[in-house]
């Protein structure tokens, strides 16, 4: 069983650069942020939400991934996150993001119809 788990890769010159959300993952990143990933992502079409609340979400999936691969070394700065955006360019970055988190929003369990597909009466 996967769950409820969004992965990214954004190549970065010769190397691969992982993002990892889960749940945990996003509650992490919201606390760092102060607010929600689905204010966030309102935000973009708003137009009010920057690239400071991008760095922190690559910064947290980065980070995430990198516990989940259970590698060791040091944990991801946001400076690590700047640096990756810088390579990629703001679009790209957000895009592996937001595909990332989509996939954890999105997901609907694997036991049984989604709760809008479910019956009223049991």
């Amino acid at each position: 069983m996967s769950g409820a788990r969004g992965d990214a890769i954004l190549q970065v010159g010769e190397r691969e650069v992982r993002i990892l959300f889960t749940n945990r993952a996003l509650a992490n990143a919201e606390r760092q942020i102060g607010k929600s990933v689905i204010a966030v992502a309102h935000g973009f079409a708003r137009g009010d939400t920057g690239i400071g609340d991008m760095a922190a979400l690559l910064a947290a999936g980065m980070e995430a991934a990198r516990q989940d691969a259970r590698t060791g070394g040091r944990a991801t700065t946001l400076n690590d996150a700047y640096g990756i955006m810088d390579t990629v360019g703001f679009e790209r970055a957000t895009q592996a993001v937001m595909e990332a988190i989509s996939s954890v929003l999105s997901y609907k369990g694997d036991d049984g119809p989604a709760p809008d597909e479910a019956s009223p009466n049991p």
